[in-house]
């Protein structure tokens, strides 16, 4: 070991003082590599500045003086591509994008580049690619480059002090495993130096408020090519997959500090760049008869977005002594868990017939809320009935055979109604609870916080959009004053019970004709009847 050094676990990071086989902290094996305790011109820089000035740049904040807006996030002509950031780029946020080589990364950056361009200079960087490469790719993507800046640059203590003097509003690095610290002596593309590299980007971003995309390869495994610390380092980290042979691409938000995870947007590869699928379940429902047998559509949630996909089954006899189980999109282990459920609550003989489940569109179901069609598929398969396309199926199977209430079902039942399905199996407990939220026309959205009348939505504050709710969970009942100041304004609630008789004024104005249904039962309360 030099002096002046230690070593590093390439995979979490963890520090010791000498080389270990193993790594006590993530128990990988030959991940330590040495690494020197401070680069050079770190020491030479901290060598030459005493403590105290050091401590008067150091800004702290005290949290009521921070403000944020909305004016903070940058916004592209990529409905599907904010939505994934979380309604767009936030400054100083550090997004990792991952993804086979050639899968459209740095074409889809590039066409963002030239959307963020409408707020500032745009810096894109690239360590693979000459300046007049991408000029090429930019000219096939009709972009016209004003605003946009090329860096043929990998030493990112140079990057660091032209970044810093430009200011740039984003920045997109091309890719993270051809930079490195010319200060230290190992190469490119090292776990050390992927690591040293990231810490300058994200001190960038962070200290001036710049927001940097950065490019990153992905190993056989479909991990990040090295350190696990990377994904652990940026703000948000998407993932772009697509098979060969199929022309679509699907974005996944794997990590969002800003928004939600396990969203996916999809784009398509074409000849003039990426363009995003808003109507994505139409998409994966094409090219389907009107009737199927062994076919079963189902609306899954990823993120806060539904898709509608197609599960199909076949059955035949098998040819060997052990049955096949061959399943595309869909988790095998569940599978075998769908099959014994058949085989003992429906008595469906499977213990000898080749199984075959697929997901047409090479998106991967992880909702569990998917069983309910999957069986049936099976059992439409086996019993040889044709289904209805434009019937879905919702619900989660139990070991005992019971199909279990599902999470989020109006979102689902609203993308089944765009798209013109006429009918859906769902579990009894969603059943009961649809039926229930339906008052003579006023539907209550407990989602969305949404209520609407006769399909028109109406504006609600948000103490009027509880009371309201209390009364149609309630119905039929008397409810006193006190008792809806305690469950609707709580017992920390101190004013009188006036302020309830103007809430429910002004409730029946915005109703219309159905505010009739709030009946005033005098020296008690109100209650929310329909005659």
């Amino acid at each position: 070991m030099a002096k002046g050094s230690v070593y590093y676990c390439s995979e979490c990071g963890y520090k010791s003082v000498k080389w270990a086989g193993k790594c006590p902290q993530c128990g990988a094996w030959s991940s330590f590599e040495e690494v020197e305790e401070m680069p050079r011109d770190v020491k030479k820089a901290t060598s030459s500045v005493s403590v105290a000035s050091r401590a008067s740049d150091i800004k702290v904040y005290e949290f009521k003086d921070v403000e944020y807006n909305k004016e903070d996030r940058y916004k592209t002509k990529y409905e599907e591509f904010d939505r994934l950031l979380g309604g767009g780029l936030l400054k100083g946020e550090v997004v990792l994008v991952t993804g086979n080589p050639g899968i459209g990364k740095s074409t889809l950056l590039l066409q963002v580049a030239n959307s963020y361009k409408d707020y500032g200079d745009v810096l894109y960087i690239s360590g693979e690619e000459s300046p007049a490469q991408i000029k090429n790719r930019g000219e096939r993507l009709k972009i016209s480059g004003d605003g946009i800046y090329i860096m043929a640059e990998m030493d990112i203590l140079n990057i660091y002090e032209y970044v810093v003097s430009k200011k740039p509003k984003v920045v997109i690095v091309d890719s993270i495993q051809t930079l490195y610290n010319s200060s230290m002596d190992s190469i490119s593309g090292t776990p050390t130096q992927i690591r040293e590299c990231t810490l300058k980007i994200v001190e960038i971003a962070k200290k001036y408020n710049i927001s940097f995309f950065i490019v990153g390869h992905i190993t056989k495994d479909g991990k990040v090519a090295g350190p696990k610390l990377l994904e652990h380092m940026v703000d948000a980290v998407f993932n772009f997959e697509g098979d060969e042979g199929l022309y679509y691409r699907i974005l996944r938000s794997e990590k969002n500090r800003f928004g939600s995870t396990n969203e996916i947007a999809v784009f398509s590869m074409e000849e003039n760049g990426m363009k995003e699928i808003k109507n994505s379940s139409e998409y994966f429902l094409s090219e389907r008869e009107e009737k199927n047998i062994g076919s079963m559509v189902v609306p899954i949630l990823e993120g806060t977005k539904v898709f509608l996909l197609e599960v199909q089954s076949l059955i035949t006899d098998s040819g060997i002594g052990i049955p096949k189980r061959v399943v595309q999109g869909y988790d095998r282990n569940r599978i075998q868990i769908l099959t014994a459920i058949a085989e003992k609550k429906l008595y469906l003989p499977l213990g000898m017939k080749d199984l075959f489940v697929n997901v047409p569109g090479g998106l991967a179901i992880e909702d569990p809320a998917a069983d309910l069609a999957v069986l049936m598929s099976i059992l439409s398969v086996h019993k040889g009935f044709a289904i209805s396309q434009k019937i879905a199926a919702i619900g989660e199977l139990g070991l005992r055979g019971e199909i279990r209430k599902v999470f989020f079902l109006e979102r689902r039942l609203k993308e089944l109604e765009k798209l013109g399905f006429t009918g859906v199996y769902v579990p009894e407990s969603n059943r009961k609870e649809i039926e229930k939220k339906n008052y003579d026309g006023i539907e209550i959205d407990t989602e969305g916080r949404n209520i609407t009348v006769d399909g028109k939505q109406i504006e609600l504050s948000l103490r009027e959009y509880e009371l309201l709710k209390y009364l149609l969970d309630n119905e039929n009942v008397a409810l006193s004053r006190d008792k809806i100041l305690n469950n609707v304004w709580n017992y920390d609630y101190y004013g009188d019970s006036r302020t309830i008789d103007s809430h429910i004024k002004k409730i029946r104005h915005k109703l219309g004709k159905k505010g009739k249904y709030i009946k005033t039962m005098r020296g008690v309360g109100y209650k929310f009847e329909i005659k």
